[in-house]
């Protein structure tokens, strides 16, 4: 895998994620129906900033254990590769669910410091973010790369991704409210999502020597 075939395969996987509905997009959508666009861009800024904490954290980590054992590192693909099928599988698996779990419920912040603040809290405290970044990282990042610099670069896709979504959002907040509301239109996310996944961890797992 080449550097910008990593970058490419990543966004589609991170675009993907990013598409799916959960606490960031209702945030943000919450942010704009009851506060405004500024206020929903404050919120789509702080939750930014949490994934590029989470995706540096990671690198940073990945690059430690590489320089430690590329035992270890190995061991933490293979191991990134899992989670991403068993992640993918239970997207798969929670699509196929009649009965869907309810919105979660974000309690609105008072003040625009505290709209980014709950972006940001919102996503560093999300050990999922952190998970998928390990699990992430080593799968995307080509041999002879720096795992730090090759992180960065990813959790800044990831970001970009994120604020393009957030735009979207915000302009077209009730379009996308009503087509998000749909129980059909998140089990087809979830399984085009899952499938892509599992795709990936597979591809990952066999092609290791």
């Amino acid at each position: 895998m080449t550097v910008p075939s990593a970058f490419l395969a990543f966004g589609v996987v991170a675009a993907l994620m990013t598409l799916i509905p959960g606490v960031d997009t209702a945030l943000i959508l919450r942010s704009a129906i009851t506060r405004g666009r500024g206020e929903a861009m404050l919120a789509a800024l702080g939750i930014c900033t949490g994934v590029f904490v989470w995706g540096v954290a990671a690198a940073a980590g990945a690059s430690a254990i590489l320089a430690a054992s590329n035992l270890a590192y190995q061991v933490l693909t293979y191991a990134g590769a899992a989670y991403l099928v068993f992640l993918g599988g239970q997207m798969i698996y929670r699509s196929l669910q009649k009965k869907r779990s309810p919105a979660t419920r974000i309690p609105m912040p008072q003040s625009s410091y505290r709209t980014y603040l709950t972006g940001l809290v919102s996503n560093v405290l999300n050990p999922k973010i952190g998970v998928f970044y390990i699990a992430a990282i080593p799968q995307f990042t080509p041999a002879g790369t720096n795992a730090l610099l090759m992180g960065m670069g990813l959790s800044a896709v990831h970001v970009a991704l994120t604020l393009v979504w957030a735009v979207a959002l915000v302009y077209g907040v009730r379009i996308a409210g009503r087509w998000l509301g749909s129980a059909k239109s998140v089990s087809w996310m979830d399984r085009i999502t899952g499938t892509v996944l599992i795709g990936f961890g597979l591809k990952v797992a066999l092609s290791r020597p």
